[in-house]
């Protein structure tokens, strides 16, 4: 499974290229349209899709299931993972310790922008109070600082003293002008939100390009809007190079000055009265469609996902006393009916996992059984009903599970010396392929490509079994094997699919594997994803 961390940068990530794509498509539009794009993609960052598909399966969990739904691809079961993260080297199988890694980073990063902050706040402190009329306070500060905009819910303009008597009249109206613009597109909340971006990604290489095309197109929106309001280019121009030689820039992203960005680039297009044209209503509902869209796919994929995973009717009682036989039988809509089972087969069932692979919970999960009857109220796949279940085991058990994962021994199967004993199919696969009869010693599979033969021996091998023979296709499997526990007076599974008894005196499963199948399973650690049962109750009455 890949981490959920890496499939929300990728969303993240794949989000951006699209928002940096409609930049250059807007690149003769106002910048503060391409401004407002690049905020998107930045925040986009703190909002994983999850929290969309989440609050579309709240809903959809709610209401009645549609008679069709559409089935939603592996990828899109990424998108709707939590935010639980965990990494594994590949060679190794020993767990990366990038949490310590990625907390150190943050941890450089705030302290850096936590000095900067009390550089700035130290300036504020020592300014004084000016009488100048202006829509927000304003200070006199002493120090060698640009003009700025200090503050986000109640800014402050931080004028360097003796700034009106060093400036031309015209040149010092055109630089309030320009932070008065700041303050009026509230540029310092975005960019504070931006470098709480930056903080926590400090490693992705996309966040700070984001951040150095937010600083150049908010500084350019606010020179259109400066010279929409009249100021003559060249006194505008003027007054941004005298700033520059005469104060120096402000350390935060979030105090807006007048300096920022490419300074030449911005004379240039000062100076050649180059001013992006209004979006037309054709562009304004083009991006008012792909916001929608961004904000309804998730959700829309939490409503299928809710849809999905819902069962019309179903019934859940004790198991009489004194049975025996366990069984668990799909039905062809989807649906299934269980007898003397246990929650903790339901769960292993539900998420697809093995015994060695749950962990927690009440002991009863363990001893007390159930007759279960669920029923669709339309045709479900397998993983549909599997989600399903696990949908009805939280709404009927009130169960909590976390997904973590533990290093703990495992196999690898790889090819033996001799070469791999399997003859691969010329043929494309059916319906079928893949499963497997298995019953004290002997195992069959019809079909079944590695990856479905190491599942299956995970179950019969107590462990996770890691497919690294790089076979790939679909082969026909044959293996008997004595196992340990074996006892000719058992009454074993091989019985039921009227299979003979196998030789008391045979050769191990691994020994077996190796001279018939021409496979090696080699005992090594590595990582196991767990299902860990935080809650879990009695069930509610039918």
């Amino acid at each position: 499974m890949i981490p959920t961390l890496a499939n929300h940068l990728w969303q993240s990530t794949l989000f951006a290229a699209a928002a940096g794509l409609l930049t250059v498509a807007f690149r003769r539009n106002h910048a503060r349209a391409r401004h407002a794009l690049w905020l998107a993609a930045s925040l986009k960052f703190l909002v994983p899709f999850s929290i969309f598909v989440g609050l579309g399966s709240q809903v959809g969990s709610r209401t009645a299931p549609v008679p069709v739904v559409p089935r939603v691809s592996r990828v899109v079961e990424q998108i709707a993972e939590p935010a639980t993260y965990s990494f594994a080297s590949t060679q190794t199988g020993k767990p990366v310790p990038l949490l310590p890694i990625w907390a150190y980073g943050v941890v450089i990063v705030a302290a850096y922008r936590l000095r900067q902050w009390r550089r700035v706040r130290a300036e504020v402190r020592r300014a004084a109070p000016s009488p100048m009329p202006f829509p927000i306070p304003v200070r006199s500060c002493p120090g060698a600082g640009e003009p700025g905009v200090y503050g986000i819910f109640r800014p402050v303009l931080l004028l360097p003293k003796g700034i009106a008597e060093r400036l031309s009249p015209g040149q010092f109206q055109a630089i309030l002008a320009h932070e008065l613009c700041h303050v009026r597109r509230r540029d310092n909340l975005a960019a504070a939100l931006h470098m709480l971006v930056e903080t926590l990604f400090w490693f992705h290489p996309a966040v700070w390009f984001i951040g150095t095309r937010l600083i150049e197109e908010r500084e350019r929106a606010c020179d259109e809007d400066v010279l929409r309001l009249g100021t003559e280019p060249e006194t505008y121009a003027e007054s941004i190079l005298e700033a520059c030689r005469l104060y120096l820039e402000s350390p935060l992203p979030c105090v807006s000055g007048v300096t920022g960005a490419d300074l030449r680039g911005r004379i240039e297009r000062i100076m050649t009265m180059r001013r992006g044209i209004d979006l037309g209503l054709g562009r304004r509902i083009l991006l008012a469609a792909l916001a929608a869209a961004a904000l309804a796919a998730p959700v829309w994929i939490g409503l299928a996902h809710a849809q999905s995973s819902v069962f019309e009717v179903a019934s859940i009682k004790p198991a009489p006393p004194g049975g025996r036989r366990v069984t668990f039988d799909y039905r062809p809509d989807g649906g299934f009916t269980a007898t003397n089972i246990t929650l903790a087969i339901l769960i292993r069932q539900a998420y697809e996992v093995m015994d060695f692979q749950l962990s927690g919970g009440p002991a009863w999960t363990e001893s007390d059984r159930f007759d279960i009857s669920a029923k669709p109220g339309y045709a479900l796949t397998r993983a549909q009903s599997n989600m399903a279940l696990q949908s009805l085991l939280a709404d009927r058990f009130h169960l909590v599970v976390a997904r973590t994962q533990k290093e703990m021994p495992i196999y690898v199967l790889t090819t033996a010396k001799g070469g791999l004993k399997l003859e691969k199919l010329d043929r494309a696969p059916m319906e079928g392929d893949g499963d497997f009869r298995a019953g004290g010693g002997h195992l069959m599979g019809q079909g079944a490509s590695m990856h479905d033969l190491s599942v299956m021996l995970c179950g019969i091998m107590g462990r996770r079994v890691q497919d690294e023979t790089g076979a790939d296709g679909i082969f026909d499997v044959k293996l008997d094997w004595t196992p340990e526990s074996f006892r000719p007076t058992d009454p074993n599974r091989r019985e039921e699919h009227g299979l003979p008894p196998p030789d008391p005196n045979g050769a191990s499963i691994f020994t077996a594997m190796q001279e018939q199948l021409g496979l090696k399973l080699e005992s090594k650690k590595g990582p196991v994803e767990i299902i860990v049962i935080s809650r879990a109750e009695k069930p509610t009455e039918n």
